[in-house]
């Protein structure tokens, strides 16, 4: 049945069975405008130029385009001493660390935290409320002074 129904359409078909239209710029009509092909942005940036022309001069000398300028080589290698270092130092100042040392960093960190969760409290405290402990400091405070 399928090809019954392309043999129809062919005959339908005077002109070989193409189903796109001729366009009618093609006429000559001067009145039609002529359409122009669309600018590919990426192709019209200079970025994307400029690197096109270094690739078609590294395929002409030969270069493969893994290959990099000596000077980034040089770079990521400096980039890369510099990070191993790094990493050494930092192994070796845990590795320093006596266990004294270690408990007086974790009771370092507890006390932030603590003194961080009374700050939410107190941020959370009405202002009345905060108003009158200022007030009771700067009572006793005076109250001390003349007492002295």
């Amino acid at each position: 049945l399928p090809a019954s129904m392309y043999t129809e359409i062919q005959r339908e078909r005077p002109d070989g069975g193409n189903i796109l239209t001729h366009p009618d710029y093609i006429d000559g009509n001067p009145d039609l405008i002529k359409p122009k092909k669309l600018l590919n942005p990426v192709k019209a940036s200079k970025s994307h130029q400029e690197l096109h022309r270094e690739l078609l001069m590294n395929h002409k000398r030969g270069l493969g385009v893994e290959s990099k300028p000596e000077l980034q080589r040089v770079l990521e290698h400096r980039r890369r001493d510099l990070l191993i270092k790094q990493k050494k130092e930092e192994e070796e100042a845990k590795k320093l660390q006596s266990p004294f040392e270690k408990e007086l960093l974790k009771r370092h960190q507890r006390l932030d935290q603590l003194e961080k969760e009374k700050e939410k409290h107190e941020d959370h405290a009405p202002e009345f409320i905060k108003v009158k402990e200022n007030l009771r400091r700067t009572s006793t405070v005076t109250g001390d002074e003349k007492a002295a």
